[in-house]
Formats: C-alpha cells, sequence, structure tokens
C-alpha cells in the first residue's frame, strides 16, 4: 500500500511539475516569485511522500492459527469441565487437531473428562517422544497401535454429536498444553478388562483405562 501511495504521489508532482511555464527569454507580463520563495517541484514530492509515511498503515504482525486464538480466551485457572464447555466444536479446524480428536474419541468418548485428557495426553506424548511418529495423524495411523484405524481410515463419526465436540474440545486442551493431566508421561494405556501383561511403569489408573509409561 505504501509503495503505491508513494507512486501516486510522484505522479502528482511530476503533473505539478509538467504544468509550470517554462522559463520566458525577454519580458513577460507575469509576475516571477523571487527564487528565495519559489517551491520546486522535487521539493513538493519531497514533502508529499513525507506525508505519506505519516499516514501509511504498519503492516500487519503475523497473527495466531484460529485454534490458538481460541485457546487464549479460556481462562487457565478454569477447571477442566469450564474448558471443555467454552471450546467445544464440530470443527476441530486442522486435519492434525482432527486425528487427535478422533483418537479421543474412538478410545475414550465414554470415559470421565480426565480419561479423555489422559487419552489425548498419550498421544501427544508420543509425538513428542522420538520413539513414534512426528504428527498426531501419523501417530494414529501407525499401524497396529490403535484398533478403530482399519485400512488407513477409521468409522465415520457423527460430527454433531456431543461426544465428537467433547473430543474436539479436549483435543485443543492438550495441542495448546493448557491443562495437565493425571497419566502424565503415559505413553501406553489398556483397558482394566484386558492384562496384556506389559513390564512398563505404571502411571495412573482414570476411569476404565490404566496408563503406563
Amino acid at each position: 500500500m505504501v509503495a503505491s501511495l508513494r507512486s501516486a504521489l510522484l505522479i502528482c508532482a511530476a503533473m505539478s511539475a509538467s504544468s509550470v511555464a517554462p522559463a520566458q527569454v525577454g519580458p513577460s507580463a507575469q509576475t516571477v516569485l523571487p527564487a528565495a520563495t519559489a517551491v520546486s517541484p522535487s521539493a513538493i514530492a519531497r514533502e508529499l511522500l513525507r506525508d505519506s509515511q505519516n499516514l501509511a498503515v504498519p503492516p500487519e504482525e503475523n497473527t495466531k492459527s484460529d485454534e490458538a486464538s481460541e485457546s487464549a480466551r479460556v481462562d487457565p485457572n478454569a477447571d477442566l469441565p469450564t474448558m471443555v464447555a467454552e471450546l467445544r466444536s464440530a470443527d476441530p479446524g486442522s486435519r492434525q487437531l482432527e486425528c487427535l480428536a478422533a483418537g479421543i474419541y474412538f478410545e475414550s468418548k465414554g470415559e470421565p473428562l480426565a480419561g479423555q485428557l489422559a487419552v489425548g495426553d498419550v498421544i501427544a506424548n508420543r509425538v513428542d517422544s522420538g520413539r513414534f511418529a512426528g504428527t498426531y495423524c501419523g501417530v494414529i495411523m501407525q499401524p497396529g497401535q490403535f484398533s478403530f484405524v482399519r485400512h488407513g481410515s477409521w468409522p465415520k463419526i457423527r460430527r454433531d454429536s456431543r461426544a465428537w465436540q467433547t473430543a474436539v474440545a479436549i483435543a485443543k486442551i492438550v495441542d495448546q498444553d493448557l491443562k495437565d493431566s493425571a497419566a502424565e508421561n503415559a505413553l501406553y494405556f489398556h483397558a482394566r478388562r484386558v492384562s496384556p501383561g506389559w513390564h512398563r511403569t505404571r502411571v495412573a489408573s482414570i476411569g476404565n483405562h490404566i496408563f503406563f509409561r
């Protein structure tokens, strides 16, 4: 915008310069201003450019993503149910958040909010661990890890359901690290009804899941 404004002002200055009568040889009926009071076209152009800089709109700063901006409006001291109520949405906002929300939804939609948060943290912890894929979608799609994934896809989700919208809210909380879970640093979990015999450190037991690292 600044460049186009300067160009327009330069054109105006040039037009002003072209409208000044050429020097007269011999007597003239027009009154000629003394050199001390005359204003040259170049001086006019400099003045106009200086004014344009004062009027120029500064460039816009980089803004955060919609998800981050939305989460920034949430009180960090609020309890988990309040945060979830603030962030419920049918649209996760990105493919990666959709994958994270899908993991939370299919693995823990019947669990208490603390249990859903812990499942989401397991997925995020795997991304950060360097031992699994480096994205939420990569972790979810990794073969043999999540039983709801079949041939690189998952079952249809009722996006107008409260369970899905809650999973989306939990995914945003996990992604923005707005609330710590009781299963901090966990990388694995299983249902209480099974006993896989893992030789891993038990971290927490929440709802129907037991978490390990």
